[in-house]
């Protein structure tokens, strides 16, 4: 008996369908791109619960002729294909005549429409792939499509489905997209009966950005228009110091559709290339116009993916239209005074401000011999200077202390005052043992004077631990402002300070966590994120809060942060937020502890004291110290090696002692 079986109409079409719906926002994305077709110039999306239960796409167009309704839901029936050699002039964003005969397959669906040219409008009814009713209506010209009750009869698919606040982003971002491509569109979506999106549809992309990304975004964005050959580039780009900690913010659209193209995202990260700081992504909305010939739509479900005739036309498109772009502006970042606004609920009296503290100089004892020693003129002079200097880094203090010659040393707080924000945490690690001392009155010079002249000072690291790589080390200095110089028992040891410090700020994470300590913002800081990253936030507040974040949902894509732990102090915590998103959204499958690795990844290297800061001997003492304490200090958590040798041997022959 044969084997091979012929599958039942309706099998045959759950199967296919499968291919097309995936989810509420296929669903949604098919439905818009009908709505885009038809001509619409105002469309309406709606759900209910995620869009699982609920799910209305509205539109103004053309409308469907009444006796084209019972074909609209067969299979691989289109009006805007007729033979083989349309698809290599593909314009519109369907094509396939999939969309609704798979919706209809597993989904409940209503449709009413209706053309300029009827008196009365259709309504039909499909349930599972077959049609219920087909009878008048009355209705506007356009056409409303309603889905109810996604994969009712799939269980298997129906089990695959997130929570309904996570599919209603999805749709939300689905439209979003949309709304984008087709900024002379009048777009509006409606979630559970309250409008989140509604954009003027004035042509203008700039509109459309203001109403979804928001007036702080849309401020910071500059026009891109460029053509090469038979290929042109238009949108907006975002100024550097505007750029995101992740790509969830670059949008490209071919021939108004949106794809996701890695030619497009390497060729504007290029573009940007020396204008931004590692692990920063430019934002962009790009609209690409190709040949229809010379680009193919046809190679994935979806559409979202396409296949460019040449790969390299389009990067030098993309790259030369940005390049430009940037280089008719000046990129050095404005510092804007912040409005300010009159606050109803604010005290009538100034809060008094706390006086000024510093870090206790007896912290920084013993100092060493290689020290900087200036005499009185000159120290006054250099700090006239350094008082005077603009520079973008935190202005750094010194520690005026007097030697028995009479000379003055300058000594910085140790690396765990600078960068500042960080001495809570790790001041806590240099003394596990003993509570954190909170900073005293600074003290009169007179008295620092004659505390140090009863010091005294050395630059050898003591003993903490046998047989360990720093036993004996004495610190030469650094050179670079990145690496540590030390002569260890006959070889020499380089450290890079970023990567030491990372690890030990990671295994204090791992160990102990973030801590408990929290200080509240005088002002919070509003997070805007993308439907996604705003999903995986809001479901993850409690793994920010084990990362020192407190924050609180604040709906409409925002996230709202109110208190943050000391180690955060002074840190962009908006990219921070949006960092831990990405990593949630793209490790959902992951085990929570596997997620707060991540997490504290993120930290430890945005804590870390950063290669180019200046550091003292005093506190580069203070970082091996902590290394020879910790024992796991032999890679920084990304697995670059925290120091490298070089064996007296080694050096001598380099020299030509060894023969």
């Amino acid at each position: 008996m044969g084997k091979i079986n012929i599958l039942e109409k309706q099998v045959a079409e759950m199967i296919a369908a499968g291919e097309v719906v995936e989810r509420p926002s296929s669903i949604a994305k098919e439905l818009l791109e009908n709505a885009i077709d038809a001509g619409a110039t105002a469309i309406t999306a709606e759900i209910r619960g995620g869009g699982i239960q609920y799910l209305r796409i509205t539109d103004n167009g053309y409308g469907i002729d009444r006796e084209d309704v019972p074909r609209a839901f067969l299979r691989h029936a289109t009006s805007k294909v007729r033979e083989s050699g349309d698809l290599n002039h593909i314009m519109t964003m369907g094509f396939r005549g999939e969309a609704l005969a798979s919706i209809a397959a597993m989904c409940r669906v209503e449709l009413l429409t209706r053309t300029a040219e009827e008196m009365a409008g259709t309504r039909c009814l499909m349930e599972g792939g077959e049609q219920i009713s087909l009878e008048d209506t009355g209705c506007p010209v356009g056409t409303t499509m309603i889905v109810r009750d996604v994969f009712y009869n799939t269980p298997a698919r129906m089990k695959f489905l997130k929570k309904d606040v996570t599919e209603g982003n999805s749709v939300q971002a689905v439209t979003e997209k949309a709304a984008l491509a087709e900024p002379g569109i009048a777009f509006r979506f409606i979630r559970d009966g309250i409008t989140k999106l509604q954009t003027t549809g004035d042509g203008e992309p700039l509109s459309a950005v203001r109403a979804i990304f928001g007036r702080e975004f849309a401020q910071k964005v500059l026009p891109v228009r460029y053509s090469y050959g038979s290929l042109s580039l238009e949108g907006l780009i975002c100024y550097p110091e505007s750029a995101r900690a992740s790509r969830s913010m670059q949008n490209f659209f071919i021939n108004r559709r949106f794809v996701h193209s890695r030619t497009c995202m390497a060729a504007i990260e290029e573009a940007y290339k020396g204008a931004l700081m590692t692990s920063k992504f430019p934002a962009c909305i790009l609209y690409l116009t190709v040949p229809p010939q010379a680009v193919d739509v046809n190679v994935h479900p979806a559409k979202t993916e396409v296949r460019f005739a040449s790969e390299k036309d389009i990067f030098s498109l993309v790259y030369y239209g940005c390049k430009t772009a940037l280089g008719t502006v000046n990129l050095a970042p404005e510092i804007a005074i912040p409005e300010k606004r009159p606050n109803p609920f604010a005290a009538s009296q100034s809060p008094v401000l706390p006086k000024q503290q510093q870090i206790n100089e007896k912290k920084h004892i013993p100092f060493d011999k290689g020290t900087l020693h200036v005499n009185t003129q000159e120290y006054h002079r250099m700090v006239s200077a350094s008082s005077n200097e603009k520079s973008s880094k935190p202005s750094r203090r010194f520690l005026d202390i007097s030697t028995d010659s009479g000379d003055l040393i300058l000594c910085s707080p140790s690396v765990y005052e600078e960068p500042e924000q960080i001495k809570n945490t790790v001041s806590s690690l240099a003394a596990p043992s003993e509570p954190f001392q909170e900073p005293i009155e600074p003290e009169p010079v007179s008295e620092l004077v004659e505390q140090a002249s009863q010091t005294s000072h050395t630059n050898e690291i003591p003993d903490c631990k046998e047989n360990n790589l720093y036993d004996h080390a004495r610190i030469l200095g650094e050179i670079f402002s990145t690496y540590i110089i030390l002569e260890g028992k006959d070889e020499l040891i380089i450290v890079d300070k970023h990567a030491a410090h990372e690890r030990l700020l990671f295994n204090k994470l791992m160990g102990q966590g973030i801590g408990e300590e929290r200080q509240m913002l005088l002002e919070p800081i509003t997070v805007h994120l993308s439907a996604e990253e705003y999903s995986v936030a809001a479901e993850n507040l409690e793994l920010l809060e084990k990362a020192g974040i407190t924050a609180d949902d604040f709906g409409n894509g925002c996230i709202l942060v109110r208190e943050i732990a000391p180690v955060l102090s002074g840190l962009e915590i908006a990219d921070i937020v949006t960092e831990f998103a990405q990593k949630l959204l793209h490790g959902s499958q992951r085990l929570i502890s596997q997620r707060m690795e991540n997490l504290f990844h993120t930290i430890a290297c945005r804590a870390a004291v950063k290669a180019g800061d200046k550091l003292e001997i005093p506190s580069l003492n203070e970082l091996i110290i902590l290394m020879q304490e910790d024992g796991d200090v032999s890679h920084c958590p990304h697995g670059r090696p925290v120091a490298i040798r070089m064996p007296r041997h080694t050096l001598e022959k380099k020299f030509g002692r060894l023969g």
